[in-house]
């Protein structure tokens, strides 16, 4: 048996103990209470029960409610009906990734132990960026001459040469 189905025969047994009490005590709709239905709980509580017809007839509505409570409980922790999360960010939203100034600095270490050339890939691969935001921030860095653009003399890759980092 697992653990959830426990929980749900464990709430529905005390909310029938709950509405027991109107047969024994007189006071309704602290089944009600229980499963998160304040304003009719207390309207069966100051008319014991509606008159005890309310409160018969949710003999046959607790499974419901408490179907419904357990429902409201799943919805706010972040769960589907089923118990499974909905709405996670996804995983790589939750990686770090340098942008602007970081990410300049990040290409400019990665360059440095690189003996300060640097591909596009070699940029991607030291800082996570996307290929995108890498060559954004390398061809910026050109325009403002602090690196210049060549090609790799074996592979013919494009590379950025930082002469002040050799």
């Amino acid at each position: 048996m697992n653990p959830d189905n426990k929980q749900h025969k464990d709430r529905l047994l005390v909310s029938y103990i709950l509405s027991g009490a109107f047969f024994f005590v007189g006071l309704g709709g602290l089944h009600r209470l229980y499963n998160g239905k304040i304003g009719t709980g207390l309207l069966w509580l100051f008319t014991f029960g509606m008159f005890g017809i309310g409160q018969c007839v949710d003999l046959l509505l607790i499974p419901n409610m408490v179907d419904e409570y357990e429902g409201n409980l799943r919805i706010k922790a972040g769960l589907s009906p089923l118990g499974v999360p909905v709405n996670q960010p996804a995983i790589a939203s939750q990686v770090y990734r340098p942008t602007g100034n970081e990410l300049m600095m990040e290409l400019l270490q990665a360059a440095e132990r690189k003996g300060g050339i640097l591909t596009v890939t070699q940029g991607v691969s030291a800082t996570g960026a996307s290929f995108a935001e890498v060559e954004a921030i390398l061809k910026e860095m050109l325009k403002s001459g602090y690196v210049r653009i060549d090609n790799d003399p074996i592979t013919g890759a494009v590379i950025y040469c930082f002469d002040e980092l050799n």
